[in-house]
């Protein structure tokens, strides 16, 4: 049995999520205690325990603790089984999470596996659709695995209701990637997605935008989407390069301008186009995990670089360390150009 600390580096929800993945993935039973301390909130919400359920029916868990508020889970893992599965958080929480819990385990199941996942699809502090469809997904089918995600119906917080379906044609082991470089850039372009809101605001927003980052206006576009249930603001930016695509997010919310999401959003362009980095700071803490499960299978690993390592990133290196016998070096060899290597001991 594996004991974790909830309350250590950051102290969230990643290592929640981090230890049901190593912990489906490695067949080790693990004790969570002090879950999410670090947050106003401690313990289980309503997306958090939808992970910990989803996990339990992927691989026919043993737990114990799955309640909301819950600050202490035991996890006792079966067999992972690919099949057809349908988790609903019931509230907008990050259908995004629920999916980087279970997916690794499904990455190398014996057989395909669908998802469909009811939540939020695009929250603040959550991986947005566009991220996990143009930006990671493809990442991850170059380690061996087919993994394909539709957007059935977007859901803002803090209605949610929206949904996604995943299909995961899974590899028995995972292959090596190595993101040194990310290549000239090919294409780039920026949406206003809006929902139940005046137009004017991604109009707003896209002129800002392009204003900020000296584009021309064509390259970003106001989308409405009229099946959500609630409204919201997403404004997104697609940077596809030669080996890559890095999409960033701001997102709208009450009182707040469209010119400051606008503002905000260039920022993080201009920083991410000046580092000359390949793998932006939400990325790397996405490839984490299915490079570390294949450098321990023997398999696969490989090395990126990336900006400055958030301390989010930097605690899910230490829960991965606790669970897999495998080497993470981390050598920064400027404040935003981080060389990142995960490889078997």
């Amino acid at each position: 049995m594996i004991d974790i600390d909830g309350s250590q580096g950051e102290g969230g929800g990643q290592i929640l999520r981090s230890s049901l993945a190593l912990s489906m993935v490695t067949g080790e039973p693990v004790r969570l205690n002090r879950i999410r301390a670090g947050r106003k909130k401690p313990g289980l919400m309503r997306a958090h325990l939808t992970a910990v359920t989803a996990s339990a029916e992927v691989c026919s868990a043993s737990v114990a603790g799955a309640a909301i508020g819950s600050r202490e889970l035991t996890f006792q893992p079966g067999e992972i089984s690919g099949g057809d599965y349908s988790f609903r958080i019931g509230t907008a929480g990050s259908t995004g999470l629920v999916l980087q819990t279970v997916l690794p385990a499904l990455l190398s199941a014996t057989g395909p596996s669908t998802l469909r996942i009811e939540g939020g699809t695009h929250n603040p502090m959550a991986p947005p659709f566009e991220f996990l469809h143009r930006s990671y997904l493809p990442l991850v089918s170059q380690l061996g695995p087919c993994v394909n995600a539709r957007l059935v119906r977007p859901g803002f917080f803090p209605v949610g209701q929206g949904e996604i379906e995943v299909t995961v044609s899974p590899s028995p082991v995972l292959g090596s990637l190595v993101l040194m470089e990310r290549g000239e850039l090919v294409e780039r372009r920026a949406q206003a997605i809006l929902s139940r809101l005046n137009e004017n605001i991604g109009r707003r927003e896209c002129r800002a935008l392009t204003r900020e980052l000296d584009w021309p206006e064509h390259l970003a576009e106001v989308v409405v989407v009229r099946n959500s249930a609630g409204p919201g603001n997403a404004l997104v930016c697609d940077l596809q390069f030669e080996n890559l695509t890095e999409v960033l997010v701001e997102f709208g919310e009450p009182g707040k301008r469209a010119e400051r999401v606008a503002g905000q959003l260039a920022r993080q362009v201009q920083r991410f186009l000046a580092s000359e980095v390949p793998v932006g700071e939400h990325l790397a803490d996405q490839l984490l995990l299915p490079l570390a499960i294949g450098a321990a299978q023997g398999s696969g690993g490989g090395a990126f670089r990336t900006l400055k390592l958030t301390e989010h990133s930097r605690t899910h290196i230490e829960v991965i360390r606790q669970f897999l016998d495998v080497d993470v070096s981390v050598i920064e060899t400027a404040p935003d150009d981080v060389l990142v290597e995960v490889r078997s001991r």
